[in-house]
């Protein structure tokens, strides 16, 4: 079939009356009356009602309106006629043709009152059918893009780390290790010791966005198996307050973007205020954090060295309290909870020169200034009883000249999640990986 008319978006209609166009996309409601048809058609920029007078035999569009379902695929010609009436934009088409381009089978597997967790079995579904997860990812790509603006700005490369290593990074837990013909290898669960390594190669600022996996069999509203990490590491830096910078005016001017593009969307859909943080956020050490925290009666037994999600809360509340702002970095966390890697300080080996940013209490970033010293980084993996062996080829790139460097790695799905009040990370993914989710 040949097609005169080219297509237009549910959101350009109101520039067409009185005009013939061509619509496509899903049947969302169908109302088939004695004397009317009514159907409303979705696409992603919005909905419009088709109004057909039924002509009785011989009527094509009344025929082929009687065969939808809803979900169905159509192509919908016809005039776009003004209609206070209509609450839909006080718009509808009057059709003249009506193609089906795919007749979806019935009853659909999911509807409004379906659980989570079966939505996520027909995930293609779910988002075709629900606004809010069409602006997601509409808002996602809107950060990302503000977030790789504002790196480009300041000079960063994009790199591509590999995702498959010969050895277990870091820890050597939570990596997952597969089949790689006669031997095994493990997926990468940071790009950590790639972007160090361009550091070393001489590319100054190294950013990247992309997969990372982490084998821990978490069932928590904030744990994925696969997610997006943001990855930054910056050379020559006076100290790990250079990352913190950094990482601060790049959130704010991502958000600035978003908030500017789809605040108001975001306000109808989600009842969220996307606010622009001000720089510089508050900073506050552990030490104090754990102090103020333990005033409060949390953790009574005072054996807890690490936050956990109560802690995190408690904190950012309090931070909230004393200067009004959603953000803190928690910085100069215990050696004996950070990796062997993280700069510590001259005056108290003891703590690490690292960072963690928690934004409205949930952590959605860790970071740190990195030892550069090969020789003292050999002192630090051997402390905490680590075979350099293995991980040679990563030491091999602090023998020759490595310069002082810091970075950080944020967590995507938890920013969005944050930013668009969302109870899971699930809802902040397409297709999520976790435990028990290998599907679809």
């Amino acid at each position: 079939m040949i097609h005169t008319t080219s297509r237009v978006l549910v959101s350009g209609l109101r520039e067409h009356v009185g005009q013939t166009v061509s619509v496509s996309g899903w049947v969302n409601t169908l109302r088939l009356q004695s004397k009317m048809q009514f159907t409303v058609v979705r696409d992603h920029t919005g909905m419009v009602q088709v109004t057909h007078k039924r002509g009785g035999e011989g009527d094509e569009v009344e025929a082929a309106l009687e065969e939808l379902t809803p979900e169905s695929a159509v192509r919908i010609t016809g005039r776009v006629v003004d209609n206070p009436i209509v609450k839909l934009g006080g718009l509808e088409i009057v059709p003249e043709s009506v193609e089906v381009l795919n007749r979806a089978e019935t009853p659909l597997p999911i509807d409004e009152q379906t659980g989570l967790e079966h939505r996520l079995d027909w995930r293609f579904l779910d988002v075709r059918r629900r606004p809010q997860a069409q602006l997601l990812f509409a808002v996602q790509t809107t950060f990302e893009q503000g977030m790789r603006e504002y790196a480009y700005r300041q000079g960063c490369t994009e790199m591509h780390t590999p995702k498959l290593m010969g050895t277990a990074s870091e820890s050597g837990a939570e990596v997952f290790k597969l089949g790689y013909f006669d031997r095994s290898a493990y997926l990468a669960q940071s790009p950590q010791f790639f972007k160090q390594m361009a550091i070393s190669a001489g590319v100054d600022k190294v950013f990247e966005i992309g997969p990372v996996f982490r084998a821990e069999p978490s069932f928590t509203s904030r744990h994925a198996t696969e997610f997006t990490g943001v990855d930054v590491e910056l050379a020559w830096i006076d100290g790990v307050e250079d990352v913190m910078a950094f990482e601060e005016q790049m959130l704010a001017h991502a958000i600035a973007k978003v908030a500017d593009a789809h605040g108001e969307a975001i306000r109808e859909t989600f009842g969220v205020e996307v606010t622009v943080p001000a720089t510089p956020f508050p900073r506050i050490t552990m030490a104090e954090t754990q102090e103020i925290l333990r005033a409060k009666g949390w953790d009574p037994a005072g054996v807890k060295e690490d936050l956990d999600p109560e802690g995190e809360r408690g904190i950012a509340a309090h931070i909230k309290e004393q200067t009004g702002h959603e953000w803190v970095f928690v910085t100069h966390y215990p050696t004996s909870i950070r990796p062997f890697y993280h700069m510590r300080p001259e005056d108290d080996p003891s703590v690490t020169l690292s960072f963690d940013l928690l934004w409205k209490g949930l952590e959605v970033t860790t970071g740190a200034q990195r030892e550069h010293r090969y020789d003292v980084l050999l002192k630090q993996a051997a402390e905490k009883g680590m075979s350099t062996e293995p991980m040679q080829d990563y030491l091999n790139a602090f023998r020759y000249g490595c310069p002082p460097h810091g970075g950080l790695g944020m967590g995507l799905g938890r920013v969005l999640m944050v930013m668009l009040g969302l109870d899971s990370i699930r809802e902040a993914t397409f297709l999520f990986r976790g435990p028990n989710r290998l599907t679809p």
